[in-house]
């Protein structure tokens, strides 16, 4: 048996020294309210992608088993040549460093400008160990040096923020603190049976490229929040693009302590089904729970005497 460790079978609220739950600020709410005008061309957004749910699935009891949604690799692919990307999970570090090694081409993967895992939500040590519900503060990303300077017009006073920001993710909770600028798709169970199917990604390759041409991201948003069009028709592929140039003082990549030496190569990370891993380590939320090792089956002590 593995020791269990702060394990919860509900997500628990963050505790006041982690942030606790955020609200929009009212400067935020005023922002988004500004109209939003269509630019003369396309400009480089920041588009931040969450990993499990969005762009695959881990199952649980085969951890080091990844399933990509269809289109994932295209569309990461073509988000790193086209966009400025960050990829945000609350996963642990080591695990989205595998994942990403999955989903991304080497190309792609030097075009990222940061990966971000738990060690980037300023959880505290209990709340990281915990399934703590996470909170993705676009603010964090904006105030980063790295990913600031990533803005093509950083040398004269560009910043990234609401107005040229999209998360895509599956949870409405974890943008609660900029709401107006999440693109909420169906989480990826598996399949692509479920809402949506295979069309997912290629309709949300097309609406940021519409955001691309809008002055106000938030405020475009608030007014035309993306919904999934089921159709019955193939969606056509993801095409490629000329990439934007990036800024000459921009950093390609980050991936936090040790795995940025891994993430530079792709074949030396540890694999995640490894046995000398504990059953932390496996979940994307961080809690421990103890593992009969003969079954693989999790089990939950928490209601044990």
């Amino acid at each position: 048996m593995k020791p269990a460790r702060n394990f919860s079978p509900e997500r628990t609220v963050p505790s006041a020294e982690s942030g606790g739950v955020p609200d929009p600020t009212p400067q935020y709410i005023a922002q988004a309210a500004l109209p939003s005008i269509i630019l003369p061309e396309p400009r480089p957004i920041l588009v931040v992608l969450d990993l499990n749910g969005t762009l695959l699935y881990r199952a649980f009891r085969n951890r080091a088993k990844y399933i990509a949604r269809p289109h994932a690799e295209p569309f990461l692919a073509y988000s790193a040549s086209r966009f400025r990307l960050v990829i945000w999970s609350s996963a642990q570090p080591r695990n989205v460093v595998t994942m990403c090694s999955r989903l991304l081409t080497p190309e792609a993967r030097q075009s990222v400008v940061a990966i971000w895992a738990r060690d980037k939500f300023g959880l505290t040590r209990d709340d990281y160990t915990a399934r703590t519900q996470c909170y993705k503060r676009l603010s964090l990303l904006w105030n980063d040096a790295q990913i600031a300077a990533s803005h093509p017009l950083a040398a004269s006073g560009g910043r990234w923020d609401q107005t040229n920001t999209v998360l895509v993710d599956d949870s409405v909770e974890k943008a609660r603190s900029e709401p107006y600028n999440l693109v909420e798709i169906p989480e990826f169970h598996g399949d692509d049976a479920g809402l949506g199917g295979a069309e997912v990604l290629p309709q949300v390759h097309d609406y940021l490229n519409t955001l691309a041409w809008r002055s106000n991201i938030s405020a475009y948003i608030r007014e035309n929040k993306f919904k999934l069009q089921l159709t019955s028709t193939t969606p056509g592929p993801i095409e490629a693009i000329v990439p934007v140039t990036q800024s000459s003082d921009a950093t390609p990549l980050d991936v936090s302590e040790d795995p940025a030496q891994i993430m530079n190569n792709g074949s030396d990370f540890q694999q995640v089904g490894d046995t000398n891993e504990t059953a932390g380590d496996l979940l994307d939320d961080g809690a421990f729970v103890i593992v009969d090792e003969a079954s693989e089956i999790p089990i939950d002590n928490s209601k044990k005497q």
